[in-house]
């Protein structure tokens, strides 16, 4: 079946991306970038389209509120040369014990991961994505943030292209340990720049070496708008102890990378 008419059968029209609030592909950017080699599209029942960092063959991080609800996701490539679309659907899905789906309009804390696991071993062309356990970034760190989303907001047909966009850190509410927050060098959260948009939450926001630090999951927007000003990533490192229980209660495991 045609991704077309899969998209249909599944109830995915891009044209009704929910939860315009949620970050989704990078507006500002550029095609390409860091971790692309170890990053799908994930889409769900809603609608919605989320980004994914694969962990390793059968493993895949995202954002949870991609799957909140227990709605059904499909976890999607391109084969090949071809460009044949491909849909799977994972065999295991855990939400982090902390997410709350309500946590944005109710100003609660929430820890906005999900880990999914595939019964068949991706393609050998996605490489395992490093994660980084180390210092939390200063404010001013360089930071790039890539996802498959839109690249103009409201535009859903320019969804599917992995992109890529340069960010510094800022602390809009002060340094904290489960989020970050990056925004264009430009405009630093107060003028439109660079940053996530629909269809990016789950994406991998990468240190200069190109370890993944954080996953992307919200964006704010100037004048009613959800995207350019900040992007908000959920901090790897302190999820340690969950990512890594987890996969290894599947058989799996994570690559890490430790920095001081």
């Amino acid at each position: 079946m045609g991704l077309g008419r899969m998209i249909a059968a599944f109830g995915l029209t891009l044209s009704a991306m929910a939860v315009p609030q949620m970050a989704g592909a990078v507006v500002g950017g550029r095609d390409g970038g860091p971790a692309a080699a170890s990053t799908l599209m994930v889409l769900n029942a809603r609608g919605g389209v989320c980004s994914g960092i694969v962990l390793s063959s059968r493993t895949i991080l995202t954002a949870a509120h991609c799957a909140d609800g227990g709605t059904d996701l499909r976890i999607h490539w391109k084969e090949g040369g071809s460009d044949e679309p491909v849909l799977i659907a994972p065999a295991s899905v855990a939400i982090h014990p902390e997410f709350n789906g309500g946590a944005v309009a109710n100003r609660r804390r929430s820890i906005d991961l999900v880990l999914l696991r595939v019964q068949v071993a991706l393609p050998a062309r996605f490489v395992p994505a490093t994660l980084v356990d180390g210092d939390l970034p200063r404010a001013g760190s360089a930071v790039t943030l890539a996802g498959y989303g839109v690249t103009r907001e409201g535009e859903a047909r320019t969804t599917g292209t992995y992109r890529s966009a340069g960010l510094v850190t800022v602390e809009p509410y002060g340094p904290g340990r489960i989020l970050i927050w990056a925004a264009d060098a430009a405009g630093l959260g107060k003028k439109a720049g660079a940053g996530a948009c629909l269809g990016d939450s789950g994406g991998p926001i990468t240190s200069a070496d190109g370890g993944v630090i954080a996953v992307a999951s919200w964006s704010t927007g100037p004048s009613g708008k959800s995207c350019g000003l900040l992007s908000q990533g959920v901090l790897v490192a302190p999820q340690r102890g969950w990512i890594d229980k987890t996969l290894s209660n599947w058989g799996e495991s994570a690559s890490w990378t430790t920095r001081r």
